[in-house]
């Protein structure tokens, strides 16, 4: 085992990325260390980059990661050397009153987080989300390292650390999604295309598409929806009371997040119908909501943080529904990148050319 591994760190607000050697310490406790196979970029990791998901830099970049288990700390339990896992940044702890009353979901302590991690220079970083996986290595409490077939390609792995769940979650598990709904999806990009998914799994009657990018209406329809509205073009409202009788929509996904689509989400949904937040606001965001007329209304406004998912449960489900041919992820790989050109993988992701790019060290 190198004694140092390479990882990504990103040390000031729009600062380069950087690929640094750092340290590798002993195990402790319930610690396991990953052998990371792959890493995928997601638009969390830019927040934390550009300083507006929070500034506790220098930060050690990403947290969609696969990877296989190759140490376990003295009290590791439930995992083995050797087997393929996904990262779980939330996951439940099973002991809190939420946990114990059957709704891990709510868990209180769902946000484990990995120790600052020590920088080659002895500069203390911060793993983003508590994972900071884009590196060769990461070490992680057991019970986020989530046992998955694997027959799942490390890249497609990936993907089910976070973006997956989030919008499949938002979906089957926040929503609740079922035959009866007219869904309506914000944001087509890789939160909203497995919302989409998460939508067609729960048979929904109508799965609304929504987004200013042709190329991810396209995306989006082979995910299953039925409808598709470019708002470049067109007014969202129109079309969706149009499809809805007039109605508006059972289910409203905003995966794109802020006070803008948020407003957009507000005025597509139907009288008992349920709004739920999808994508991260930014620091500071601010929306307005007209009191009387939610009150008239009825329904419900919900946040969806990691689709509500239960690791141990929704993961190897993922996984299951790929490997059975009804989830096609491997549309949802725009690119592989080596660990070095990691910020090219960035760069499509901010342009809208990429859906998801991964990284493979």
């Amino acid at each position: 085992m190198s004694e140092h591994y390479r990882g990504a760190v990103v040390r000031e607000a729009h600062g380069p990325l950087t690929f640094e050697d750092i340290p590798l310490r002993d195990l402790t406790g319930d610690e396991v260390l990953i052998r990371v196979t792959a890493c995928g970029l997601c638009h969390s990791d830019v927040h934390f980059m550009h300083g507006t998901s929070g500034t506790d830099f220098p930060y050690l970049v990403g947290h969609e990661v696969a990877g296989v288990v190759e140490a376990l700390g003295p009290d590791a339990t439930g995992v083995a050397p050797g087997e393929s896992v996904v990262v779980a940044p939330m996951v439940a702890c099973w002991e809190c009153k939420h946990c114990r009353s059957g709704r891990p979901e709510a868990c209180a302590s769902k946000l484990p987080r990995r120790p600052k991690v020590g920088l080659g220079d002895g500069v203390a970083a911060t793993p983003v989300l508590g994972v900071g996986g884009l590196a060769e290595r990461v070490i992680v409490r057991a019970r986020q390292a989530i046992a998955i077939d694997p027959r799942v390609p490390p890249p497609i792995a990936a993907l089910l650390g976070c973006g997956v769940p989030s919008g499949f979650g938002a979906a089957v598990n926040t929503a609740e999604v079922g035959p009866a709904d007219d869904v309506v999806v914000i944001g087509c990009g890789g939160v909203g295309i497995a919302a989409i998914a998460g939508a067609a799994y729960a048979r929904a009657r109508q799965i609304i598409a929504i987004d200013t990018n042709p190329g991810k209406l396209a995306v989006a329809e082979r995910f299953g929806a039925t409808h598709l509205i470019d708002a470049s073009k067109q007014d969202p409202g129109d079309r969706v009371r149009e499809l809805t009788d007039g109605l508006g929509a059972d289910v409203v996904l905003d995966a794109v997040g802020g006070p803008a689509t948020f407003a957009t989400a507000d005025g597509l949904r139907a009288a008992g119908s349920r709004l739920v937040i999808v994508g991260a606001p930014k620091q500071g965001d601010m929306a307005e909501v007209p009191m009387r007329r939610l009150f008239l209304t009825g329904g419900s406004i919900r946040v969806s943080i990691w689709g509500d998912c239960v690791a141990a449960r929704d993961l190897p489900l993922l996984a299951n529904l790929y490997l059975a041919g009804r989830l096609p992820l491997d549309e949802y790989v725009s690119g592989t990148f080596g660990l070095t050109d990691a910020q090219e993988g960035y760069d499509r992701l901010l342009a809208g050319e990429a859906l998801r790019s991964v990284v493979v060290p």
